[in-house]
């Protein structure tokens, strides 16, 4: 490397002498190497600062205990809950293993679907309709990684937990209010040492407070993953990015107190770490994702299991975009058992392949026949915050669960998206914001056979 040679990029402006940099300019190459480590540990992170960001509004914000339940029913309470759905309530908290000990869930019979994760969130168990009681209910001991089990489990199914944080959750998919209610009251969650004398479980509601749970921007990004990592499990696959970590000053046992220098470094690549998610989730380049080769819908969850492992590597791509514009996984949302579980498609631009836009008007024709037993619904979403649409309608979604929804005459639906409603068409659109970009997700609860074999095909969002 001569004299005259100059690096691109970033390094572009460190001189060199021969094949070496000149000794001043040493420090703007490790400040490269170690922004570029950042980068890499912001996207590796995403999982895992999501629930603890969310655990820590449960905890702050809302003020639950461990074994209370956060019910999140109004469509204020889910305007911070990453890609809600806005048909069903969802029903969870977070749970510290090491604080509660092996900890006792009991689900009541009933439509319902939920189950738990540790806080990279992979799915340790599935229950509920998808689950081993099909539905019918069940007591569950979740045990932390080197607990033992008590000797005395008789009618208790045993799990034992990947990690020391847990989220245990569900949703209940029963449409009478009442009867959903009724779900979620019989709902217990208890330390197995308080199984003679627990207290009923307290349901926690939001009651409309602000909130956000996506990842926290700038150095609470550091802090929250700093945090979390000092007692959670990190596997053996991911010792390497503990290193990473190590020289970002994330260390176990250690505070973290950055120099000026790793706070500017932190501080700039959280920012494009979070613009390499954006584009990695809403221009996915994975294969297989789009699910008609002549339509601009995506399969947007392109993890193959819970674990989070493809046959010769571990997903870590298809799992920064997941997790960046979602939370949890679980194997009922990706069904392959026809009226069971759960299909979810995604579109981030129009049929021409142009982002969304707030301020232009679009349709969606949703062909008749839509293969979903229980119900479908298309749902708006802002890119920015990737959850509901915060718009002055304060509705984020139509499906056909809506009584109001209009049907043409051979059983198709259009669907409106825009800023102002069409004339006659109210009934049928969701507004959305001027000066903001926007995506859908079309959900397909207990999926049939023509969504598996794609002879049912939906149109894409087309301007008006």
């Amino acid at each position: 490397m001569g004299d005259d040679v100059r690096l691109p990029g970033r390094l572009g402006a460190v001189r060199m002498a021969g094949e070496l940099p000149e000794r001043a300019d040493l420090g703007a190459v490790f400040d490269e190497l170690d922004y570029q480590m950042a980068c890499q540990a912001y996207l590796w992170a995403l999982p895992l600062v999501s629930y603890a960001q969310w655990q820590k509004v449960h905890r702050e914000v809302f003020g639950a205990g461990a074994c209370d339940l956060v019910h999140y029913e109004t469509y204020r309470d889910r305007l911070g809950l990453i890609t809600a759905n806005a048909t069903t309530p969802y029903i969870l908290n977070f749970v510290d293993l090491s604080a509660t000990g092996p900890l006792v869930i009991e689900l009541p019979a009933g439509p319902t679907a939920g189950g738990v994760s540790d806080f990279w969130q992979r799915e340790i168990a599935v229950m509920g309709e998808m689950g081993p009681d099909r539905g019918k209910g069940g007591r569950y001991l979740v045990l932390a990684p080197g607990q033992d089990a008590p000797a005395d489990t008789e009618d208790l199914r045993v799990l034992t937990s990947t990690g020391t944080n847990i989220m245990f959750g569900f949703r209940t998919l029963d449409p009478d209010p009442a009867r959903s209610k009724e779900l979620v009251d019989a709902v217990r969650l208890y330390p197995y040492g308080q199984r003679e004398s627990a207290p009923a479980t307290r349901i926690v509601s939001p009651q409309g407070r602000p909130w956000s749970g996506d990842q926290p921007r700038g150095l609470e990004y550091w802090q929250r993953l700093h945090a979390v990592y000092q007692d959670e499990v990190v596997d053996e696959r991911d010792r390497f990015y503990l290193a990473m970590l190590k020289q970002l000053g994330i260390e176990k046992g250690k505070p973290f107190a950055p120099d000026e220098r790793l706070v500017r470094i932190l501080g700039q690549a959280s920012a494009a770490g979070e613009l390499m998610a954006r584009a990695n989730t809403f221009a996915k380049r994975f294969d297989g994702s789009r699910y008609w080769p002549d339509r601009q819908w995506d399969l947007v969850l392109m993890l193959d299991r819970s674990d989070q492992r493809a046959e010769h590597h571990d997903q870590l791509l298809e799992r920064a975009a997941w997790f960046y514009e979602a939370v949890s996984f679980s194997a009922a949302m990706k069904s392959r058992t026809p009226g069971l579980g759960q299909a979810y498609l995604a579109t981030y631009t129009d049929g021409r392949g142009q982002w969304l836009d707030g301020g232009r008007s679009y349709t969606l024709h949703v062909p008749a026949d839509v293969p979903a037993k229980l119900f479908w619904s298309a749902t708006v979403y802002d890119t920015a915050t990737r959850c509901l649409i915060d718009n002055p309608q304060q509705r984020g979604d139509r499906g056909s669960r809506d009584p109001d929804l209009v049907h043409n005459a051979d059983g198709s639906v259009d669907l409106y998206f825009g800023p102002e409603p069409p004339v006659g068409d109210e009934s049928n659109w969701v507004q959305t914001l001027p000066g903001k970009h926007w995506f859908s997700y079309f959900r397909f609860y207990g999926p049939l056979e023509p969504y598996f074999d794609r002879t049912w095909k939906l149109g894409d969002v087309t301007p008006a």
